[in-house]
């Protein structure tokens, strides 16, 4: 059963906010009037329910982007129904917290990078919503939210968090790591972290009209580095619950900023679809406009 979460969330709200990470970062002390729903997708299932609820006064929903208990690799998550459900249910902000290798000496485990550019590797997902009988081009040039980095980069130091802002995320397939020439050749390429979770799902957010902004938890250095046979497991391990720590802290201490932002409604990311859609009305298939009905239905279906 799909639950009419967009009413239920209120959609006079200025702002949703959604949360993409891993199971530590929904378990928030003060997260009040929580549950679980399902939307429905028609791009497919997403890898979860979505928890819904209220911090600071600030709507939020949560999404593992992994599913409950990590069940998905990264290759196999449905990044479309995943954007799509978020949509449906109202999000207007995504804040994806994902775990990263580091690129830099500089960028220790520990630290938590605030990214503002991207070099997508991956190469074995669906990446648009748009196709055969409505394509669109949306911009890519500046793939994150500004507004939302600053919020965060204000939050992460008023929570005492060793931040970073700016800095390029290399978005590989995996699910291996990187063998030693990638890793320098990465370096080489300026890049600052590596993953394999934020692309396409940044793309998605853009073309949904969704605000999106990565919080990137440097978790160890990639194989580069010349003491990285040394990490154990367990120093790992350690760096990933001191970052899951972290992440709920950050959650808590942005939420009643992004409530109070007045200029939230006015951001550009919201109307990105404003001249990316090519096809002419007339040629546009209607099964299309139909799946599409959530992520571009504010130019599809004007009202």
């Amino acid at each position: 059963m799909t639950s009419n979460v967009n009413n239920e969330l209120g959609g006079n709200k200025p702002s949703v906010v959604a949360v993409i990470g891993g199971s530590g970062v929904y378990d928030i002390e003060g997260l009040t009037n929580k549950r679980w729903v399902r939307v429905d997708s028609p791009f497919g299932e997403p890898s979860d329910e979505l928890l819904l609820g209220e911090l600071g006064g600030q709507s939020m929903i949560f999404l593992p982007r992994h599913g409950r208990g990590h069940r998905i690799p990264p290759s196999e998550i449905n990044f479309r129904a995943n954007i799509d459900a978020l949509k449906r249910a109202g999000a207007t902000d995504i804040i994806s917290v994902s775990a990263v290798g580091s690129l830099r000496e500089n960028l220790r485990p520990g630290t938590f990078v605030i990214v503002d550019q991207f070099i997508d590797r991956t190469f074995a997902r669906e990446k648009s919503f748009f196709g055969n009988g409505l394509v669109a081009h949306v911009s890519m040039a500046r793939p994150v939210c500004h507004r939302l980095g600053d919020h965060l980069e204000a939050a992460a130091r008023a929570a005492g968090i060793e931040v970073a802002r700016g800095g390029t995320y290399l978005a590989m397939e995996g699910p291996q790591f990187s063998t030693l020439a990638e890793s320098e050749l990465y370096r080489s390429w300026n890049c600052d972290v590596i993953g394999m979770t934020n692309m396409p799902e940044a793309k998605l957010a853009r073309e949904a009209e969704i605000c999106y902004a990565t919080v990137a938890m440097v978790t160890d250095f990639d194989c580069w580095h010349p003491n990285h046979d040394d990490v154990t497991v367990e120093a790992i391990i350690s760096v990933l619950l001191a970052n899951a720590d972290k992440a709920r802290s950050l959650v808590t201490q942005v939420a009643p900023h992004l409530h109070a932002d007045g200029e939230a409604q006015h951001c550009s990311c919201r109307r990105a679809l404003e001249h990316a859609l090519i096809t002419a009305p007339d040629k546009r298939d209607p099964a299309m406009l139909h799946k599409l009905d959530a992520v571009a239905g504010r130019l599809l279906n004007p009202r």
